[in-house]
């Protein structure tokens, strides 16, 4: 595994195991799957309903706590001072843990900045080892590291071959924050797993386009999170520390980068009704 150096010296993998869309009942199972495999960073959320199922697998695994980094995030029904305070303890419980190694604020909307407060001072009590934030696109980033006490140290946002991120990750880097990804392959959106670009890079150097994506990335100073239920794709997600993609490939990469989520956009209205509709 490889690691990268957060802006307060804590290290972080750069390849993690996300459990986003894994149904509660499942999470335990794929989580002790992944940790059995080699993973050491779990990504979880109060909103995905699972850090229960995450929690129980960490409990269970044998792998000693310090050797694991655990990341869960803040939904906006919890933003404020108040309510995020009660929900990292929450989060700490179901996680059944003493501290988390990373804190997100989940979306850019309500109290954000309340929520940030309740979690400097979790940080400040060894509850957390790292905060940050996600779904922070360029204009909110800089406005909270403008005034907070404590810099954020991770921004996990939509990254992937066909959204790139060039100017939130120069952004990023001018502020001293992690570039993580949500969504590495985007679901497979927009025909990502038949690609003829990564088709052949994938075939030169004898692995899968899951493997060229996720290295592309890690290449790119993006850390990842890729999410799969099965043990199988697990492994090979995880096995690609073993090749270098040269300059010829990246640039090929580069080139696709379409600069539009596959997903949504967090400045349409009725994407941030729906948002702030969830519980």
């Amino acid at each position: 595994m490889e690691y990268v150096t957060l802006n307060n010296a804590v290290r972080m993998p750069v390849l993690g195991y996300g459990v986003y869309q894994v149904d509660p009942r499942e999470c335990e199972r794929c989580v002790s799957n992944a940790i059995d495999v080699g993973y050491r960073s779990i990504d979880t959320a109060q909103a995905y309903h699972n850090e229960g199922g995450v929690g129980e697998a960490i409990s269970k695994c044998g792998v000693p706590r310090e050797e694991l980094f655990l990341t869960t995030k803040v939904w906006i029904s919890n933003a404020g001072y108040e309510k995020a305070k009660a929900s990292i303890e929450q989060s700490l419980r179901k996680l059944k843990t003493d501290y988390i190694d990373l804190m997100l604020i989940h979306q850019p909307f309500n109290d954000y900045y309340g929520t940030y407060r309740a979690m400097e001072e979790a940080y400040r009590a060894g509850k957390l080892r790292a905060i940050g934030v996600s779904n922070f696109y360029p204009d909110r980033l800089v406005d909270l590291c403008k005034f907070v006490e404590i810099k954020p140290a991770v921004n996990q946002v939509e990254t992937h071959p066909f959204m790139q991120q060039p100017d939130a990750h120069a952004i990023m880097e001018k502020y001293g924050v992690q570039h993580e990804s949500w969504s590495p392959f985007a679901e497979g959106k927009k025909g990502m797993f038949t690609n003829p670009v990564f088709k052949g890079i994938a075939d030169k150097y004898g692995k899968t386009v899951a493997q060229v994506i996720l290295r592309f990335l890690i290449q790119s100073g993006v850390v990842v999170i890729p999410k799969t239920t099965h043990r199988a794709r697990m492994a090979e997600n995880i096995d690609v520390f073993h090749f270098t993609l040269c300059d010829t490939d990246m640039e090929e990469i580069r080139a696709l980068d379409q600069g539009t989520s596959a997903f949504l956009s967090h400045q349409d209205p009725a994407t941030v009704e729906f948002l702030t509709s969830l519980s």
